[in-house]
């Protein structure tokens, strides 16, 4: 005797049958659209680096720009020195996180960002010559209100002086938090110093309310203080010995033997 169509058997049969389809479907989409998806990404990721860097522009060819003025590098963390463990190309340092072999657990005072674990190796990039860079675009990231926030920071070539700073991902709230993408705010880090010392391996740049007004200062969110503590924070962990300071002290130990090379010239120029 044939079953009525409202049977829970042919109900539970046609919703699974619809479940399996359904799922080749999304698969196969999923799968097809890989390459793309990567593609589109990358290609972020590279616009992201030359808006930072003040070279973007629209309608220009971003990979072709990239290739001409970018160069990237592994750093390895723990000694601020290059490493061709890793090709640069394809590097992530990010994903490496999650490898105990290839990242280290952060704690207490050493961990500002909310990281828990960082890669033993990260990608920088290098603008213009990759022997003397006008800029180096540093990955940051760290934990703001909502969820984690990444961006870039570039500096000069004198490794203290800030061009720029920008984040791609974040959850912060619009109108406030999310203000860490006005233009008028990222405005202000032109020409800030990370650094209040010369030789100082900490980082004095800072978020502040009231108004900036040092050469270490910025203005924080208006009615976005953990956002803003955030950003300081990230910046105190990637800007120290634990993060990016001692590479970038490599950079301000050649701007400063070069400064003391071309005084003893100019002695020796008046001597004579």
């Amino acid at each position: 005797m044939a079953q009525s169509n409202n049977s829970i058997k042919k109900i539970l049969t046609v919703a699974f049958a619809l479940c399996i389809v359904c799922s080749v479907i999304v698969s196969t989409a999923a799968v097809g659209l890989r390459s793309k998806q990567q593609f589109n990404q990358e290609l972020d990721r590279k616009t992201n680096i030359l808006n930072v860097a003040n070279l973007y522009e629209p309608g220009m060819d971003v990979n072709d720009t990239f290739a001409s003025a970018v160069t990237p590098r592994v750093v390895d963390m723990r000694t601020g020195e290059y490493s061709e463990e890793h090709d640069p190309a394809t590097w992530d340092g990010f994903e490496a996180r999650r490898d105990p072999a290839a990242s280290r657990t952060l704690s207490g005072e050493k961990d500002p960002a909310g990281l828990t674990r960082v890669e033993n190796f990260a990608t920088v990039y290098l603008v213009g010559d990759p022997e003397d860079p006008e800029q180096i675009i540093l990955p940051i990231r760290g934990q703001g209100l909502w969820g984690l926030m990444r961006g870039f920071l570039a500096v000069e070539g004198d490794g203290n002086t800030i061009v720029g700073i920008t984040y791609y991902e974040h959850a912060e709230t619009p109108g406030l938090g999310a203000e860490v993408n006005n233009p008028r705010w990222q405005a202000q880090w032109d020409g800030k110093e990370i650094y209040g010392e010369a030789e100082s391996l900490e980082p004095a740049i800072h978020l502040t309310k009231g108004g900036a007004s040092g050469e270490n200062e910025i203005d924080a969110l208006s009615g976005a203080t953990l956002t803003s503590n955030g950003v300081t924070n990230m910046l105190q962990f990637w800007l120290s010995p634990e993060g990016f300071g001692d590479y970038l002290a490599k950079f301000r130990a050649g701007v400063s033997q070069e400064a003391a090379q071309d005084a003893d010239v100019e002695l020796e120029a008046e001597g004579a």
